[in-house]
């Protein structure tokens, strides 16, 4: 959209358990509504890169990363993890919970939300009142 040349981001190697907030508050409620209080951990239990995470959203603009994703080490975290991966299983067990967004829908629903965004703001930008 013309709106922004590079997109800075931190540590692309870090791997995570990427997951759609509408799963887990799914999650959340099954939680509130179980008999007895105890501790669950909500997550897909699959973990994926940053830098995967970025092809995967970038291809569905049929665009390389590698053009427009530069690190910037301002966003590195102090005290990096380099794994996060749940275990969910106590949670499909006791409450009946899995994650049913996987992680390429994941980057369709963000990339149609984001690309949304961009052309109101490109149009807005652009707009010159008569």
């Amino acid at each position: 959209m013309g709106l922004q040349d590079k997109l800075y981001l931190g540590n692309l190697d870090a791997k995570r358990d990427w997951g759609y907030a509408k799963d887990y508050v799914e999650g959340m409620w099954r939680i509130l509504q179980h008999d007895v209080a105890d501790d669950f951990v909500l997550a897909t239990g699959r973990t994926e890169s940053v830098r995967d995470f970025c092809r995967l959203v970038f291809e569905q603009l049929d665009l390389n990363y590698e053009d427009y994703v530069e690190i910037d080490p301002r966003y590195f975290r102090p005290a990096e993890v380099d794994l996060l991966l749940g275990d969910a299983s106590k949670a499909k067990e006791k409450l009946g919970w899995t994650a049913t967004t996987d992680l390429e829908q994941l980057a369709r629903i963000m990339t149609q939300h984001d690309y949304d965004l961009a052309q109101r703001e490109a149009h807005a930008k652009n707009f010159v009142p008569s």
